[in-house]
């Protein structure tokens, strides 16, 4: 039985790959910054602490895989200067202290998967509606292309360790308990479908499932290396997102209108990424082998709001 260590394993979607793997006859330890204990099977905690840059020598020599989740959410509070910085630091650093401890104590760690997103490209050309961005495509100027390229540097010296490195670049990840649907889900609750700005700006999405089944995969698949983008092959446009959730709940609905300048000064900057459209491709993750549960929003807003 392999042991995989989580780090931001207590977040939506750490908290879905630990019960997910644990079903599936893992071991699991969660990583955690405050002394915790777990009264439950194959589940364990350890201490780490990202300014101290230190993790538990012990848990990591018990480790198989580690999975690297950690990091700010991006969009829970205004990008001030401080939270962006924030959330650049936590990436770094989290992922400077992997590279120290693997580094500097006994492991026998074979496979390191690690988080990123797909805020690495920037708005849609001409040729990204037609194709989709590509692992290959450049990373973005912007602030969330920034972070991201800073986010995979910080762990990128650990390929030269022998370990394989994989890396998702992960979409909206669509989950009824956090992170974007739930927003959706509360005008819809009312016979509402709002749509954000314009509302043809695509969005590339993921079911958490099939994250949770994807990082599993890459886990167990020796062939997978390098960058992935961890996304549904059927990218919607915003309207279609709205309407189809209001659709799924609400036999009726009335479409609302949320202006731009309404956005920007509601969201601030944070309004840039609502607004932009990114097609991002899912071809080189399914050219692996990988089948996805959800591959449209139908499917996927039925399992998620039945």
């Amino acid at each position: 039985m392999q042991t995989v260590l989580i780090t931001g394993g207590t977040g939506m979607v750490g908290q879905a790959l630990t019960n997910h793997l644990i079903d599936k006859g893992y071991d699991v330890i969660v990583l955690t910054r405050a002394e915790k204990r777990s009264s439950r099977l194959h589940l364990s905690y350890a201490k780490w602490d990202i300014e101290k840059q230190y993790l538990d020598p012990i848990a990591l020599k018990k480790a198989d895989v580690i999975v690297h989740l950690a990091g700010e959410s991006v969009a829970t509070k205004k990008w001030t200067k401080k939270r962006k910085e924030e959330i650049v630091q936590s990436r770094v650093q989290s992922g400077a202290l992997l590279v120290k401890a693997l580094n500097e104590n006994e492991h026998h760690v074979k496979t390191v998967i690690t988080a990123s997103a797909i805020g690495w490209y920037g708005p849609d050309t001409e040729l990204s509606l037609q194709n989709g961005f590509s692992e290959t495509d450049p990373v973005d100027a912007s602030y969330l292309g920034t972070t991201c390229k800073l986010w995979e540097e910080s762990i990128q010296s650990i390929a030269t360790m022998g370990i394989r490195l994989v890396t998702f670049r992960i979409g909206i990840v669509l989950n009824k308990r956090g992170g974007a649907l739930p927003e959706f889900i509360k005008p819809a609750n009312f016979g509402l479908a709002t749509i954000l700005g314009p509302g043809t700006q695509i969005v590339s999405w993921i079911h958490q499932q099939d994250l949770c089944k994807m990082i599993h995969f890459a886990m167990d698949n020796d062939k997978i290396n390098g960058v992935y983008n961890a996304v549904a092959p059927n990218p919607i446009d915003n309207l279609n997102l709205a309407t189809s959730v209001a659709g799924q709940l609400h036999k009726h609905y009335l479409t609302v209108k949320v202006p731009v300048f309404a956005l920007k000064m509601l969201l601030g900057e944070m309004s840039i990424e609502v607004l932009k459209s990114a097609n991002v491709s899912s071809k080189k993750i399914q050219n692996t082998g990988y089948e996805f549960s959800f591959p449209t929003i139908s499917s996927a807003l039925q399992d998620l709001l039945k």
